[in-house]
Parts: structure tokens; sequence; C-alpha cells
């Protein structure tokens, strides 16, 4: 009788438990698809915004990373050329990065002033940010040449460093055309028309590579001009996307109802510029900081060997691809909180945020398993064994940090849309010389795990980074004031 009860007792609370675990998942799933469709609208406005700002982001760095594939595929000299690359381009971007982060402060104010119903302070903000782009350009160009003319301080292999200067000087000629393009690209986007800057990057791309086809191998009388053919190609394409980008902001009638306004803007010229800066520079060093500590990881490669150092730049321009993919959700959420602000509406703010933060998740979880289970192939384009062999080592890596990468590079970008932008410097620069530089070198030559070394230091760096922007944001967007509150 008491083998009864007890068989008895254990099927009431097998047939208890089956009922808990339904409960619980009809009640998982019913929350599941509350949030979804909570979300749903800003999930949908956030893609159709990103989408093409993605494919402008990625098809500016694809124009390095052609350069990268088609140097690398040389028949000779292939490994001190991509060595140089990474040099040059490692002191390019970590001072051009400053001006074009600042510009992207641009897109949020646009937004928030159209969706203020100022049309006026639309047009004053494009011809501010002209400005911010020739001083920035002035700025940034005079960093980059007081650095390549220093380039001993690094202490890198001499044998490549008339190649990296060479070709450095080359490229360094682009900044202007670059940020111009970038100043009018941010007004544009600001206006949620993403697609002009889309199709003249991606028509770019097209022809960076042909030039580069032409200019790093020769073609009839045009002599094969190897690395500095790939720095020409480039210059001529920034060149090309400035002119379209003017052209079709101030010749387009999308425009006109913001370049014609007759309304004198709320603020002067020179205040809003001062504006830009105050809100852009700051910005600025944030991506300073991440492609600073990035640089210094190449400089850290190169004191271990050519064969490192080449195959780190292999490895990151994979990364970088996925990277400013995140940064067009960044931006995209940026303009959406931008929206949020220029309505006084907290709900809309967070929303957008939660939504941005979310997509860049599922974005970079996807291409980090991509990354992990394709390292060999994608780094076999290059036309040496060892090489190949680091750098499927080093892009694994990149497919472990890949999540936090997209969670601080989109924390950013919508922190920028609320106007928060020391704090966070403050943050990025702990996070990648407080944290992560100090372990690249411990990790790597401390306990001589090399490259990995130096690749999880990083790793850390954009742990850091990614948890503490992220806590920013939502405890920034629960402060905020606002003089009509509509939630």
């Amino acid at each position: 009788m008491i083998k009864a009860i007890y068989g008895c007792r254990q099927q009431q609370i097998t047939h208890l438990s089956l009922y808990l675990c339904v409960l619980f998942q009809q009640t998982k799933n019913a929350r599941v698809k509350k949030f979804i469709q909570q979300y749903q609208q800003d999930f949908k406005a956030t893609i159709h915004l990103a989408i093409p700002i993605i494919a402008a982001q990625v098809g500016m760095m694809l124009m390095g990373f052609a350069d990268t594939v088609q140097v690398g595929r040389m028949q000779q000299g292939a490994v001190p050329a991509l060595a140089a690359a990474a040099d040059a381009n490692g002191i390019f971007f970590i001072m051009a990065i400053i001006g074009f982060i600042c510009l992207q402060v641009v897109a949020p104010l646009v937004s928030s002033a159209q969706s203020s119903n100022k049309p006026e302070d639309c047009k004053q903000l494009l011809h501010a940010s002209i400005i911010v782009a020739l001083i920035m350009s002035v700025f940034c160009g005079s960093l980059i040449v007081c650095l390549g003319l220093n380039i001993d301080l690094l202490k890198q292999p001499q044998e490549i460093k008339g190649m990296t200067q060479s070709f450095l000087w080359i490229i360094t000629l682009s900044i202007v055309p670059a940020f111009v393009f970038s100043a009018v690209k941010s007004f544009t986007d600001g206006l949620s028309q993403t697609k002009i800057a889309m199709q003249i990057t991606l028509s770019a791309l097209v022809l960076n590579v042909l030039l580069n086809h032409i200019l790093i191998n020769g073609w009839g009388f045009i002599p094969a001009l190897k690395l500095n053919g790939a720095g020409y190609a480039t210059l001529i394409s920034r060149v090309y996307m400035m002119i379209a980008q003017l052209y079709y902001t101030y010749k387009s009638d999308l425009f006109k109802p913001y370049l014609q306004s007759k309304t004198p803007p709320s603020q002067a010229l020179s205040t809003v510029v001062v504006k830009i800066l105050k809100l852009g520079v700051p910005s600025g060093f944030q991506g300073f900081s991440e492609v600073a500590a990035f640089y210094g990881a190449v400089v850290m490669m190169g004191w271990i060997s050519l064969h490192h150092k080449a195959a780190h730049q292999v490895a990151i321009g994979f990364v970088s691809l996925t990277y400013m993919a995140a940064t067009g959700i960044a931006a995209a959420g940026g303009i959406r909180v931008g929206n949020g602000m220029g309505e006084q509406n907290r709900t809309k703010i967070l929303h957008a945020g939660t939504a941005a933060l979310l997509l860049g998740v599922v974005f970079m979880g996807i291409s980090g398993l991509f990354f992990m289970s394709a390292n060999t192939w994608l780094a076999s384009y290059v036309k040496d064994e060892e090489v190949i062999r680091l750098a499927a080592e080093l892009i694994i890596w990149g497919g472990i940090f890949q999540l936090f990468d997209g969670v601080q590079a989109v924390s950013l970008g919508i922190l920028r849309g609320i106007a928060d932008v020391n704090i966070p410097t403050a943050i990025t620069v702990v996070a990648y010389w407080g944290v992560g530089l100090p372990l690249c070198y411990v990790l790597g030559f401390g306990y001589e795990l090399k490259h990995i070394g130096i690749w999880i230091g990083l790793t850390s760096s954009l742990l850091v980074s990614a948890t503490l922007l992220s806590w920013r944001f939502y405890h920034k967007a629960s402060q905020l004031k606002f003089k009509v509150t509509t939630e």
C-alpha cells in the first residue's frame, strides 16, 4: 500500500512538473511575443535606416580591405608590403578617426532639428559640418605627418620604413575629400536619406578595385606601382566620393526645403561650429582610444616578426568589416535616439537604443560564428603559408570578441544621440589604455603567448568597454530632464 501511495505521489509530482514546464514555456513564449510586438516597429525603423548606412560604412572599409587583398596577392614582396600597409593605415586611421567620428555627431543633431521642425537649423548644421571637416583635416593631417616623420619611435623593421612612409603620404592627401564626404553624408543621414551615400560609396568601391588592379600591377603604358598604386587608387576614389556627394546634395529636390529655407537659423554659424566641435572632439577621442590601442597591437606584432604583423593585418581586415557594420547600426540608433531627443520622448529614446543594441548583438553573434568556422578559408588569399596559419588563429579570436565589439560600438552611437560624450570618452580610455594594452604586453611577452596574448588583451578591453558603455546609456537616459515630458 505504501508503495502504491508512493507511486501515486511520484506520478502526481511528474504530472505537476510537466504542467509547470508547459506553463513556464507558455509564459516565456508569451513574454517573448510581447517583447517582439513592443519593439517590432523599432526594429523595422532601425533596420530601414541601418542597412544603407551599413552598406556605405562597409563599402568605405572594403576599399582598405581591397587594398590588403590585392597587395597580398602580389607575386613578389607581398609580406613586406602588407606589413608596410599595416603601419601606414594604422598611423592614418589612428589620427583620422578623430575627425571621422567628430563628424558623426552631426547626424543626430540634424535628426533632432528635423523632429523639432527647424529646417533652417538643418541647413546651418550642413554648412558648419563642412567647416569642421576642413578644420579637422588640417588638425588630423598635421598629426599624421608628425607621426609619419617620427616613425622610428615605433621601432618597426627598417626594411619597410621607406615603403610605409611613401604609402602614408599618398593616403594622407585623401583626408580632405574623405572628411568633406563624411560631413555631407552626416547631413543626409540625419534626414534619413541614407541610400545616397550608400550608392556613392559602392560605386567608389568598384572604382577603387579597378584602379588597384591597374596601378598595383601595371597596365599598358602605366607602370606597376605596387603598394603605392593602392594609395593612388584610394586617393582618386575619395575625391570622386566627395564630388558626387556634394553635387547630389545641393542639386537634389530632396534637400531643397532645407537648403532654400529663408528663415534665420536659431544660432550663428560660428556657434554651431563650436557646438559640433564640443560634442565631436570628445567623441573623436573615443575612437582614437580604440584605434590607437589596436594600432598598439600592430606595433607589438612588429616586435615579434614581419609574419606576425602581416597576419594581424589580414585578420584585422575581417574584424574591421564587421565593426563598420556595427557602427552603421550605431549611427542608425543614434539618429533615432536623436529623434526622441527632438520630440522629448524618453520612451522613444530607450526603445530606439535597446533595438539598436539587440540588432548589434544578433549581427555580431552571427559574424563571430562565421569567423570561428571559416577562419582558415578566410585567411587563405595570402600567398604565404606561415601568414595564413597565424591569421587563421587570430580570426578565431576575432570571432570571440565580436559580441563585445558590437555592444560597445552601438553604445557609443546611441550615447552620441543623447549628446553624452565626456564620460564615455573616459570609459574608452580606461578600457583600452588602462586594461587592454597593458594586458596585450603582459600576455604577449610576459607570458610569451605572442599574437594570441595580444588579442586576448584586445578582447578584455572590448569586454570592459561594452559593459560600462551600455550601462551608461540606460543610466543617462533614465535621468534626462525635458521641458515637456511625453512618455
